[in-house]
């Protein structure tokens, strides 16, 4: 019976209809006000030279912002945990104060026997990474983070990679840091700069070995409507 006042319910088939016409209307919504945002350069929040590099080499134009943050380095911590906030604090720091700008966080460590190696803080702690990567493989992980505040962009992405290195001597390790400032480079070593002398070979992505893996750069921005 039709109550009084009411009208027929509707259709089953109807009310789907109205219901997918609602979710439309709301993606086209949030795609509207994506598009208010202005265009706004990429910026990179790293000081590392190596990642303007590499981010150069896509074409994309982009601006570095550095974030003086305080990172998470304690090497009991997952690398992959490690990476991750490191790589949001990074770009939510410049995201806050350049709201309509997308910007992208990257963070790199090395690991090995359940330990994050960072960046040696003198040139002893370069000489004993070197060692202990000495003859082994260890895992390179990087952490990205894409943000834009004005809309809400919340995006995150990571890259793994395989090191082995050769068997090091101390006169190999000594001639090595006389070639090689390491003491900006996790694990105290960069497979770009004379790698040959003290790596064997990788698997994985070579640009996450460096710092910034380029493949899932690409992807990021791609999911983000950026071009690349």
């Amino acid at each position: 019976m039709i109550g009084a006042g009411l009208g027929p319910k509707p259709p089953a088939a109807v009310a789907d209809c109205g219901a997918n016409l609602g979710l439309r209307a709301a993606a086209v919504q949030v795609f509207l006000r994506r598009m208010t945002v202005p265009a706004t350069r990429l910026i990179l929040a790293s000081a590392s030279p190596r990642r303007r590099e590499l981010l150069a080499s896509l074409g994309v134009p982009f601006e570095v912002v550095t974030a003086p943050v305080e990172e998470h380095e304690d090497p009991a911590t997952d690398p992959r945990v490690m990476v991750a906030r490191n790589s949001a604090l990074k770009a939510d720091w410049v995201a806050l104060r350049r709201p309509e700008a997308p910007v992208l966080g990257a963070d790199t460590t090395v690991f090995l026997d359940g330990a994050a190696l960072n960046k040696p803080r003198d040139a002893t702690g370069a000489r004993a990474m070197l060692r202990r990567l000495s003859g082994r493989t260890h895992t390179v992980f990087t952490g990205l983070a894409l943000r834009r505040a004005a809309d809400g962009l919340r995006l995150d992405d990571h890259a793994s990679s395989e090191v082995t290195f050769r068997a090091l001597d101390d006169a190999l390790i000594e001639a090595y840091l006389a070639r090689v400032y390491t003491l900006d480079k996790a694990g105290g070593y960069a497979i770009q700069e004379h790698g040959e002398m003290i790596v064997a070979g990788h698997t994985g992505s070579l640009t996450n070995i460096v710092g910034l893996p380029i493949e899932n750069v690409q992807q990021l921005l791609a999911r983000a409507g950026l071009s690349a």
